[in-house]
């Protein structure tokens, strides 16, 4: 709830001046004091920590009360918060150096226990030209506001103090552990109390710390470098490996069209020379059918016209299985095609044409180049053959062939 302010100050509140933060459980809320007193506090139902700064929601109030331009100052009630982020501490730091000198005051209030080492830290490393006050409630924030406003000196602002030893080097000591912390300012020599001190080792401490943190940083920098320099270098090959493969693709791929190219005119003339023996052996077929017929009009002795007519039926069949296999054969190359088919039906034109060549001693290689066949792939029809034929594991093939003959 809003602690109640005097009557006399003017207060702008407007519904949309708020920010949700469901995560966190709480929401932010702004309002306008007296014109350029810029009130934010915190709605929750529990004791919360800020981790948002909210500066979006600050420039809409700054932009709706026309104090884009114009001094302004900001009050925070800590009510309910115990601890802030990482972050949210960088953002205070942020309004101290990005929007002096147009921020006058920045007061803290109901500032809890938890709280008080960090809002003396933002007193520590605030500017000159800011004021930070420190109070114990809402009424005392607004007097020294409105002092402020007036000219007045702030005499309870830590700014202001004396340089009395003690508050002078905490907050000397505050300032160092801030800019080292949220500033990352390693560079900056920290002022070491003499020997003797009471706070020299305090400082001391401190000053090996930010000298082993500035180590640690420079050995995070090569070692940032010494990965990129390696990821470049590595990507650098893999563009030369990816353009040298591209290369010998383009040359597999040039060569693979030309070889395609020889062996399309190659299957061209052979379709060619196809078409011719078809021809040829369509007219040998006519002309022993031909034959045929007038061997059966023959008034001769009944055997010798069977012989007859065998061997020209034998010729014919020859001829059609020219054709279909596509290699000429000899008389007994037919009749082992003819034997073939009837004691083996279940093998292929491919398998008779094998068996052909195996009978004509065509080894495995050779059969399986004419074939367009691997090696490996040969031999597997070789077993299959073994199968079809009835053949024991090591008998061959091309012996039972020739068997076939005296059979």
């Amino acid at each position: 709830m809003k602690p109640a302010i005097r009557p006399a100050l003017e207060i702008i509140e407007k519904g949309h001046w708020k920010k949700h933060h469901p995560a966190r459980g709480y929401t932010k809320w702004m309002s306008v004091i007296d014109g350029n007193i810029v009130h934010t506090w915190v709605d929750a139902k529990t004791d919360v920590m800020l981790d948002v700064m909210d500066i979006d929601l600050l420039q809409i109030v700054l932009s709706e009360s026309a104090l884009q331009n114009k001094q302004f100052h900001i009050l925070f009630d800590l009510r309910h918060i115990f601890n802030i982020t990482f972050n949210y501490k960088k953002a205070i730091t942020d309004l101290f150096f990005n929007w002096s000198p147009i921020l006058g005051v920045i007061g803290f209030y109901n500032i809890r226990e938890s709280m008080r080492i960090i809002v003396d830290t933002f007193a520590a490393i605030a500017p000159e030209t800011i004021c930070i006050t420190l109070t114990n409630n809402y009424q005392e924030a607004i007097e020294s506001i409105m002092a402020f406003k007036a000219g007045e000196c702030l005499a309870g602002n830590p700014n202001n103090q004396n340089n009395n030893a003690e508050p002078a080097l905490k907050k000397r000591f505050l300032g160092a552990i801030a800019r080292i912390s949220w500033l990352n300012m390693l560079d900056e020599q920290i002022v070491i109390p003499p020997p003797g001190n009471l706070y020299h080792p305090f400082f001391q401490a401190l000053d090996f710390l930010r000298s082993d943190l500035m180590v640690n940083e420079h050995e995070k920098k090569c070692e940032i470098k010494r990965l990129k320099e390696g990821f470049e270098h590595r990507i650098t090959e893999m563009v030369i490996k990816i353009n040298a493969q591209a290369e010998v693709n383009k040359k597999t791929t040039r060569d693979m069209e030309k070889e395609i190219a020889v062996l399309t005119g190659r299957i061209a003339n052979q379709d060619i020379e196809l078409t011719k023996a078809s021809k040829i052996i369509t007219a040998k077929t006519k002309g022993l059918r031909d034959l045929l017929d007038k061997v059966e009009t023959l008034e001769i002795d009944p055997h010798v016209k069977k012989v007859m007519s065998n061997s020209c039926l034998s010729l014919i069949e020859t001829k059609v299985t020219e054709k279909l296999l596509d290699i000429e054969m000899s008389e007994s190359d037919s009749l082992i095609l003819s034997t073939l088919r009837k004691r083996f039906p279940a093998l292929t034109q491919r398998e008779l044409k094998i068996c052909l060549l195996i009978k004509l001693n065509y080894d495995t290689t050779e059969i399986a180049r004419s074939k367009g066949l691997s090696k490996r792939g040969m031999e597997s029809i070789r077993y299959r053959l073994h199968s079809k034929l009835g053949l024991k594991k090591h008998q061959s093939i091309k012996n039972f062939l020739l068997e076939l003959l005296t059979d």
